[in-house]
């Protein structure tokens, strides 16, 4: 990864680069002998300007003769690059392939970068002014009425995910928080408050996918993806039967517990798609690492900190780590894998996983990633 930043000052196709260049030092891979480069990104047009990304990055690290291509899934552009380049390893002729995605969202202004961010809702929702915050804001207060949690509870989980990015040097956010400082934060849609939403920025995370044959003689470097499964949900979300329902996360979900041949009970950790702090609850219970209404109650009593029963965002998430579009659904697996090798500091570490899950959604469940990661038995 490089640092999530709210300004990096460097332009994109750097990032992409610097994000790719550790990612192959780190695998031992060199460039020349990747097969596959596969480039997540959502609106570098809109935010910079520029096309061709791929084409440009695989210049910059001589592949000359790798298939490249760029991949656009809104806010779930990172995980679905690294999905197209599992499967061009595990179903064609490829021995290596690089998957790298990034973006660079300080080039705007605050109100373009909402409205470049607001068209990827339903184009009639979008006409009636709903955006993606008020999307979160009514399911919050929808959840918040049926299930009887707290406004307090909620702000529980943007302290947790604060907390744990203190120790995180790539993360956007390493300042400590409180329920009051949540709670007491501007408002943003009732009853979600400033400190209830990720920040924009800049940054890029990459990974590198091996065939077992081509993989690095180290096994105990090696992270194995046992899973990596996608499902599209209901477009426009005025069109859901149940508007705390995410069934993209759930259908994903469940396609990469049957593909892994193991259940929620199996995970020792998940990176969570924490856009909003009530979206960590309802993926939880879409994933099952919840019953249905009592996620709040897993936060409240400490289940989901790094030291509980479920560690849920111990890199802070969405929240503190940071969300440049392109480069987040890639971080929640570089910090799995970082947590499965126990290349972390102690901190953070949770304590011994050998599997975990991530969850990039695109814009709100109009499409999920689902991808479980397991240390080799």
């Amino acid at each position: 990864m490089t640092a999530f930043t709210g300004a990096d000052g460097r332009p994109l196709g750097e990032l992409l680069r610097i994000a790719a260049g550790r990612a192959l030092r780190d695998a031992d891979v060199s460039p020349e002998t990747v097969d596959s480069v596969h480039v997540g990104n959502m609106a570098a047009e809109a935010f910079n300007e520029r096309s061709g990304l791929a084409n440009a990055l695989v210049g910059e690290l001589g592949m000359v003769g790798a298939r490249a291509h760029r991949i656009e899934n809104t806010s779930a552009s990172g995980a679905s690059a690294f999905q197209d380049a599992v499967m061009a390893v595990r179903d064609g002729p490829h021995d290596a392939a690089l998957a790298v995605g990034g973006e660079q969202m300080s080039t705007v202004d605050t109100s373009t970068s909402t409205e470049i961010i607001s068209r990827i809702t339903h184009e009639g929702e979008y006409a009636q002014g709903i955006t993606l915050p008020s999307f979160a804001g009514l399911a919050a207060d929808r959840y918040l009425g049926v299930y009887g949690a707290t406004r307090a509870d909620l702000a529980r989980v943007a302290v947790k995910n604060h907390s744990n990015a203190l120790s995180n040097e790539y993360a956007q956010f390493n300042k400590r928080i409180t329920v009051s400082d949540v709670v007491e934060s501007p408002p943003v849609a009732t009853p979600l408050r400033l400190y209830d939403c990720c920040p924009t920025g800049d940054g890029a995370a990459a990974v590198v996918i091996t065939s077992k044959d081509a993989s690095a003689s180290d096994i105990d470097d090696v992270v194995e993806v046992a899973a990596c499964e996608s499902a599209t949900g209901t477009h426009a979300v005025a069109d859901r039967a149940d508007p705390l329902a995410i069934e993209s996360v759930r259908v994903a979900g469940t396609r990469a517990y049957e593909t892994a041949g193991v259940g929620p009970g199996a995970l020792d950790v998940a990176c969570l798609h924490d856009a909003f702090t009530v979206l960590e609850w309802l993926e939880m219970e879409e994933l099952g690492l919840a019953p249905d209404g009592e996620a709040w109650k897993r936060t409240r009593d400490g289940e989901t900190a790094i030291d509980g029963g479920m560690p849920i965002n111990p890199g802070g998430g969405l929240k503190a780590r940071g969300h440049p579009l392109g480069a987040t659904g890639l971080s929640q697996i570089v910090e799995l894998v970082w947590q499965l090798r126990g290349d972390v500091p102690d901190e953070r570490a949770v304590p011994g996983p050998e599997r975990g899950l991530a969850v990039n959604v695109a814009g709100f469940g109009n499409n999920s990633v689902c991808t479980l990661l397991e240390v080799p038995a």
